[in-house]
């Protein structure tokens, strides 16, 4: 019998998105500030006072003695892939990918299934859905040709049953999309729960390390962005990569947020198609416009996604207007920066914008955001303001300060290798950029007026 002045254990809340706990239920997480997303839980067990010793699973070697084959890399068969996991899929790895709703995570995944189901050496595939029934892959499969014999396709949101499908095909690959929609029935709450997930989670990390078999999980992202769920998630996987792409155009990027086989800030490209998800090894050309005869208003630059170099041409529109406050549009360029070298320019460089609409966007859509293109903003902008093209093959890089000077950027010689095996012979770069591939002409320009010169 307990005794009398004894409290009744109180029921703890807590929050489905972000699992913060609080004492009483409220209506907005203290948390993440979200509305509604307060249950009632279980109260947490009290920790225990002493933990005895007992029996390691194996025992402690030198680590000069640790097998490495265990720990090998395995090709998917995508070589975009490969890049971004470093090299492949490494048994017993954990692997998480998240994107939002129709960039192409399941048609990804369904390739990725088919090309290990192809080499009979790795042993079948697993498909476990828990999002679509089984006909709805099946078309998929029809339609991006990814039919093939060792591929086993399983429609279940309980995971005794994807347990069971394992146990029964004994796969080289498993790969559960997503991990919000399967229920364990050993936790509480809602499937995509914090606890459902957690428990989910752990429970399949637990068999890629026994089994030594890889795990891909797709997951969901937030109106943020962010991986859906708790926190804890990202740290139980040993892999976390992001699927992005805009709506409007055929690119994907692959880009590698967590790896503990590989380097973390490595991008793959792809392009939807309708026969479903093409690797790009080169994905330059989507990003530039060659044509035969120059025009005014744009630019070559390089960007670095990751560690690839992408050219991308930057194109600017000057149209006279007579409204008190011209308009400003940007698309895939960051608006403040465009902003920051219009005044610039009015500044330092003799050219007024005060009177004229500005339009400036990047060819194909592709997102630019470091600050390697305020000079090739800039040019942009100039050339179309004096109706004078620039140059042919000629690429520009550097950062625009507010006094008007011209900052190094990292990497500068990687750059130049790249538009160089593009055919670009000519650049302006900043001063100290280092050694320059050969080549390539490079003009060192220290101010915003030396590189006005070339449209002047």
């Amino acid at each position: 019998m307990p005794p009398k002045n004894a409290k009744a254990a109180r029921p703890a809340y807590r929050c489905a998105d972000c699992g913060h706990e609080v004492a009483k239920w409220v209506g907005r997480c203290p948390g993440c500030q979200a509305w509604g997303t307060i249950e009632e839980a279980a109260p947490a067990r009290p920790a225990l006072a002493k933990v005895s010793a007992g029996a390691p699973a194996t025992p402690a070697r030198p680590i000069a003695e640790v097998d490495l084959d265990s720990a090998r890399a395995v090709s998917t068969g995508i070589g975009e892939l490969d890049r971004v996991l470093g090299g492949g899929i490494v048994p017993g790895a954990v692997v998480l990918l998240a994107g939002e709703p129709g960039v192409g995570k399941s048609t990804l995944l369904l390739e990725v299934a088919h090309r290990w189901a192809t080499n009979s050496a790795r042993g079948p595939s697993l498909y476990v859905t828990g999002e679509e029934s089984a006909g709805q892959v099946r078309l998929r499969a029809e339609r991006t040709d990814s039919v093939h014999p060792q591929l086993f396709l399983g429609a279940e949101s309980d995971l005794s049953a994807v347990l069971g499908h394992v146990d029964a095909v004994r796969p080289g690959l498993l790969i559960v999309d997503s991990v919000q929609t399967v229920q364990s029935p050993d936790a509480e709450g809602t499937p995509g729960g914090v606890t459902q997930v957690r428990a989910v989670t752990t429970a399949l990390v637990a068999l890629a390390k026994e089994r030594g078999l890889p795990v891909v999980l797709v997951g969901h992202v937030t109106k943020d962005g962010a991986v859906a769920g708790p926190r804890v998630l990202e740290h139980l996987v040993d892999v976390v990569l992001h699927f992005e792409g805009d709506r409007h155009s055929a690119l994907r990027m692959l880009r590698g947020v967590k790896n503990r086989f590989g380097p973390a800030d490595e991008v793959g490209c792809f392009e939807q198609r309708d026969d479903g998800i093409a690797e790009v090894p080169d994905p330059s050309g989507l990003f530039i416009n060659r044509q035969e005869s120059v025009v005014d208003g744009t630019a070559v630059t390089v960007m670095v996604e990751g560690k690839r170099p992408l050219l991308v041409e930057v194109q600017a529109l000057l149209m006279h207007t007579q409204m008190a406050m011209p308009r400003r549009s940007v698309s895939g360029l960051d608006s403040a920066r465009v902003s920051m070298t219009l005044a610039v320019l009015g500044k330092h460089g003799k050219i007024p914008t005060s009177e004229y609409d500005v339009f400036a966007a990047t060819v194909g859509g592709q997102k630019v955001g470091e600050p390697a293109a305020d000079l090739a903003v800039a040019l942009a902008i100039a050339s179309s303001r004096k109706s004078k093209p620039l140059p042919p093959n000629l690429v520009v890089v550097g950062e625009v300060g507010l006094a008007g000077e011209i900052r190094r950027v990292n990497g500068v010689g990687r750059r130049l290798a790249e538009a160089a095996r593009l055919g670009f012979d000519r650049a302006l770069v900043p001063p100290d950029s280092g050694p320059l591939p050969k080549g390539v002409r490079a003009t060192v320009v220290s101010n915003i007026g030396d590189a006005l010169k070339i449209v002047r």
